[in-house]
């Protein structure tokens, strides 16, 4: 055992090599011109994190994520000086930090890692995750004069409505043509369930392995989770996605067969509620994994642990973006984090109060008193960022962390 996992307490995964070659390439694809110093040969498109990529790919668009880098930003200790190149031109503090540190290194490549993001040829934005990423688009499709596509999905009270899916399938049905405008091309449907097949066996994988931590001990910690999730956001409907998640829920299966804990001597489970606090998620989670406390699951990389929509190719999509978790209710937030906590056997829950995400945030606390109460299970606040470093108060989550683990001593 290294002396970074005993630092760290956990087990690392052998796929993490694996995970590490996998991203390098998509991003040596992402910036080719940079790397090659010639065209990809097909367009770029800027997405949100939410939006229907497989329509995209089957019109052979490349996707890049500004969330996915903010976050390499955050990690790579980058996104202070990033977020004050954007607040210096007149962005507010209160402004989400990806978006915040992805306009910062629009407006100053030279600091941001990888060299920031290649320019984009057009831009799509889905509202499902939150409502900040329509005027964040805005903002960058006047920057680079490019088309922005947004699709709409109306918030979801209770369950899905035809209503719902048909207004959200005729904004896709709309997306279509004007892709077939921007590329040439006319939407190849076989491509396209090609790629939709890809998502889904993809996402049966990733479903599988998290599911693999309902044993005792947990294969998987909540940084396993975090970081392996990656190629799910950026690489949905490819094979070479479809590829890595086997390998990945096999070593998570080889675990939960020979009993191996990602925390060493774990007696403590729990779930964790929103976005990695990225600057600080090894030095944070060791706080809990020092005293045998493992994340288990969480509701955040569970995002993307859904099941597709009966339908056809369009309808599915329609219905699939638009059941987001974020675009839900609170009462269906309380029943998926109560399920979260019995089907995981949990003893507690932390919610992540994220400064930089409204939608996830704001009802946490309603939902953090209605768990308690139909669970029994204590549950921790801990207010931060999930990437802006500066809203991280270091001694009084400390202080909060130990007086919620010594409540299970």
């Amino acid at each position: 055992m290294t002396q970074e996992t005993q630092q760290r307490n956990y087990r690392p995964l052998r796929s993490t090599d694996t995970l590490k070659k996998t991203m390098k390439r998509y991003y040596i694809l992402t910036g080719y011109h940079r790397y090659w110093g010639k065209p990809l040969g097909r367009k770029i498109a800027w997405v949100t994190s939410g939006a229907p990529v497989e329509i995209l790919r089957a019109f052979k668009i490349h996707p890049a994520y500004p969330e996915q880098y903010a976050a390499i930003y955050s990690t790579n200790k980058a996104t202070a000086r990033l977020c004050q190149v954007a607040e210096a031109a007149g962005y507010s503090q209160d402004l989400c930090s990806y978006a915040r540190s992805n306009i910062g290194g629009v407006l100053r490549p030279d600091l941001a890692p990888l060299g920031g993001m290649p320019k984009p040829d057009l831009l799509v934005a889905c509202n499902n995750i939150c409502g900040t990423v329509l005027k964040w688009y805005e903002v960058l499709a006047r920057h680079f004069k490019v088309p922005l596509l947004v699709l709409d999905t109306p918030y979801l009270t209770g369950e899905m409505t035809e209503q719902a899916r048909n207004y959200v399938l005729e904004q896709l049905k709309a997306m279509v043509v004007e892709l077939e405008k921007i590329t040439g091309r006319t939407l190849d449907e076989k491509e396209l369930e090609k790629q939709m097949e890809f998502s889904r066996e993809t996402t049966g994988l990733w479903k599988e392995a998290r599911q693999a931590c309902q044993s005792r001990p947990s294969p998987l910690n909540a940084p396993d989770l975090f970081i392996h999730m990656a190629p799910i956001v950026v690489m949905r409907g490819t094979k070479g996605g479809r590829d890595y998640y086997r390998l990945f829920r096999d070593e998570v299966k080889g675990r939960e067969a020979l009993a191996q804990g990602a925390v060493e001597n774990e007696r403590i489970r729990l779930v964790w509620d929103n976005i990695a606090i990225w600057p600080k998620v090894f030095s944070f989670n060791k706080m809990f994994t020092e005293r045998g406390a493992c994340f288990v699951t969480d509701t955040y990389s569970g995002g993307w642990a859904m099941e597709q929509a009966p339908g056809t190719p369009l309808e599915s999509l329609a219905a699939t973006y638009t059941e987001v978790f974020l675009n839900r209710s609170p009462e269906f937030r309380t029943k998926q984090l109560v399920q979260l906590i019995r089907d995981y056997q949990a003893d507690g829950f932390v919610m992540h109060s994220n400064r930089s995400c409204k939608p996830y945030s704001l009802v946490q606390e309603v939902i953090r008193r209605r768990v308690m109460m139909e669970t029994g299970v204590p549950g921790l606040m801990i207010e931060a960022d999930m990437a802006d470093p500066r809203a991280y108060a270091e001694e009084p989550i400390r202080n909060r962390v130990q007086a919620f683990l010594e409540t299970f001593d």
